[in-house]
């Protein structure tokens, strides 16, 4: 494994540690729906949660949650619709951003991020 896939799962165990420490229960990870990859499947209460994690190290382009394009907006869309179509009524869109700086990581979470 590489560098960057060993930083993306360290960025996605972080990530996942922080939705459990918030009350979210971690259903999933690296799961394939509709062809598209998601990072963590999580139920937030009654709502199942599709989390995308964005990692950065350099905020010189801006932060990790300025990574995410619309070629991967339309992706998790496309997610989202798959469990629609299995019976999950109104899954939810979440973006984890992970900056790490000198001080550490800060670790923003952006509920119902991504829409149609």
């Amino acid at each position: 494994m590489g560098f960057a896939q060993d930083r993306g799962r360290a960025g996605e165990a972080l990530a996942a540690a922080y939705l459990e420490l918030v009350g979210c229960h971690a259903v999933a990870r690296n799961v394939r729906l509709g062809g598209v990859e998601v990072d963590l499947v999580v139920d937030d209460g009654p709502s199942r949660v599709l989390v995308e994690v964005r990692l950065r190290s350099r905020a010189d382009y801006g932060g990790a949650a300025s990574t995410l394009d619309r070629v991967k907006r339309d992706r998790l869309l496309r997610a989202a619709a798959v469990l629609e179509q299995h019976g999950v009524r109104h899954p939810r869109i979440d973006v984890v951003a992970i900056d790490l700086g000198a001080d550490g990581a800060t670790i923003t979470h952006h509920r119902n991020a991504i829409t149609a």
